[in-house]
């Protein structure tokens, strides 16, 4: 393997997202790198259940900017 090409991945990103979104020290930062990862994942990922979780926590403004981040983040 080169170097120069290191991947990550995690394992039951869902679950990870949601025990992340439950503590309050997370930042919407915090949270907009792990739903990148999750993006890249190929485990099933209830989306409309996370995407909620980070809704109840933050406001669909809130979701706006972690997807937005998140998307940024996997470039």
């Amino acid at each position: 393997m080169d170097g120069d090409d290191i991947r990550f991945a995690i394992v039951d990103p869902q679950r990870l997202l949601l025990a992340e979104l439950a503590d309050q020290r997370m930042t919407q930062r915090d949270i907009a790198l792990s739903y990148a990862l999750a993006l890249n994942t190929p485990d099933d990922v209830d989306w409309p259940t996370v995407n909620q979780a980070i809704i109840a926590r933050w406001s669909l403004s809130g979701l706006k900017r972690v997807k937005d981040m998140a998307w940024r983040a996997r470039r």
